[in-house]
């Protein structure tokens, strides 16, 4: 679960909570308007005790409205998330075959993807600087292109889908 999903579940809890604490406090104001309006008849006093108590009510149901809506934006972020993630995940594995990359090229090629740094990867492969940096090398050569960052720009650029905006339309 990401932290975009907790603070969106936190805020539904504390929604929650605030709209049972609504939902008591208008099952009281009208349980009391009844008991009044039985006891001395309507008045001026009860009318408006009785809008605010309809007032509250009505901020009990939006109020849970609100809490479901949040509860399905989090559950549609987190699909959606889950689905890019393997999109990419099927995509980095499509390309390094196509590419031919060999199992040792393949790793360093993901951890290039994933922005470290020739040092990094040497110590997370257990290899030497050097050996990381020829197998970056021809696993930029079989990309088709010169750096980290054009190998990584490979990937966005076909996750990227701009709108059809048509020969003329401008980007901006």
């Amino acid at each position: 679960m990401n932290a975009r999903t907790r603070s969106i579940e936190r805020k539904a809890a504390g929604i929650s909570i605030l709209v049972a604490l609504q939902a008591l406090a208008c099952a009281f104001f009208l349980a009391d308007l009844v008991g009044d309006v039985v006891a001395d008849g309507i008045g001026l006093h009860l009318v408006i005790e009785g809008m605010a108590a309809i007032a509250l009510l009505v901020a009990v149901v939006l109020g849970s409205f609100q809490v479901r809506s949040l509860i399905a934006a989090a559950r549609r972020d987190e699909a959606a998330v889950a689905a890019a993630q393997g999109a990419m995940s099927d995509l980095i594995a499509l390309r390094f075959a196509e590419w031919q990359l060999t199992a040792a090229e393949a790793d360093v090629a993901l951890f290039a993807l994933k922005g470290c740094d020739i040092a990094e990867i040497a110590a997370l492969r257990g290899s030497a600087a050097g050996t990381v940096r020829a197998q970056l090398t021809r696993v930029y050569a079989k990309a088709g292109v010169d750096s980290q960052s054009g190998l990584i720009a490979l990937f966005l650029e076909e996750l990227i889908a701009l709108p059809d905006r048509g020969p003329s339309a401008p980007l901006g």
